[in-house]
């Protein structure tokens, strides 16, 4: 009988493949040992959200601390897809929605970084894991959304605004008003308020004349009304002021 003796035994096959694919990774330039850079994983909302947000605010990140606060807060009070339907137990377990919390309201002088902080609130909700259905609009384009146009349901439109999880409205109080726009506001804030939606408000005015203002001073109060001021009180906490120089000439 031949005996054979494996004077050099071949690698086992793991190691053969091992040596094999280093070779392949070697021939294209590729280190294996080398660290892998650092690039965080893509969040497919914030994406979405990204084609949707203006431009300028794509970039935008939260600064303000009252902001960060309102975004944790709106967030943490995120709930179960299925949690407000007649059969709760349904679905629990898919991605918490954005459902009820408190409002915000961002007042101060132009260029001072309101609209910005109030994109970047966006910005970090789609991006802290939990769903949010989303639109923003000016006061301006609220009012021209919403006027009667031929062939378009009028109240399905408001509706469509006023309900929406998560609103942006911003420059309230710079358009035009009369006994319709006041109307419009009205119905929009005051559903808001009693269903707890959370809603971004901006504005250049201050909310109500202090004692050291100009009579001449002009107020959100004056142009929204009694009872839209009322509801924005009890609904937006906290209220934020913004200070300091118009970023716009700055740059």
């Amino acid at each position: 009988m031949t005996r054979y003796q494996l004077t050099d035994p071949q690698p086992a096959v793991p190691e053969r493949l091992r040596a094999r694919l280093e070779a392949k990774l070697a021939e294209r330039g590729i280190n294996p040992a080398a660290t892998l850079p650092d690039t965080p994983e893509p969040i497919p909302a914030l994406e979405a959200a990204q084609q949707r947000i203006p431009v300028d605010y794509r970039e935008a990140l939260v600064e303000h601390p009252d902001v960060a606060a309102w975004v944790r807060k709106v967030a943490e009070g995120a709930v179960a897809p299925n949690a407000g339907g007649l059969n709760p137990q349904y679905g629990t377990l898919g991605r918490r929605r954005i459902a009820h919390g408190p409002s915000l309201l961002l007042w101060g002088n132009l260029g001072t970084g309101k609209t910005r902080q109030a994109y970047a609130a966006i910005r970090a909700l789609t991006a802290s894991g939990c769903g949010v259905a989303w639109h923003a609009t000016t006061a301006a384009d609220l009012f021209g959304d919403t006027r009667p146009q031929a062939g378009v349901d009028l109240e399905h439109q408001i509706r469509r605004i006023v309900r929406v999880p998560l609103l942006l409205l911003d420059d309230l109080g710079a358009a035009k008003t009369s006994a319709w726009t006041e109307e419009i506001l009205f119905r929009l804030v005051n559903w808001r308020c009693q269903n707890r939606l959370p809603t971004i408000f901006t504005t250049n005015l201050p909310p109500v004349r202090e004692l050291a203002d100009s009579p001449r001073q002009p107020i959100l109060r004056d142009l929204v009304g009694d009872r839209v001021l009322s509801r924005l009180s009890g609904m937006c906490t906290p209220v934020v002021r913004f200070t300091g120089p118009d970023r716009r000439f700055q740059r």
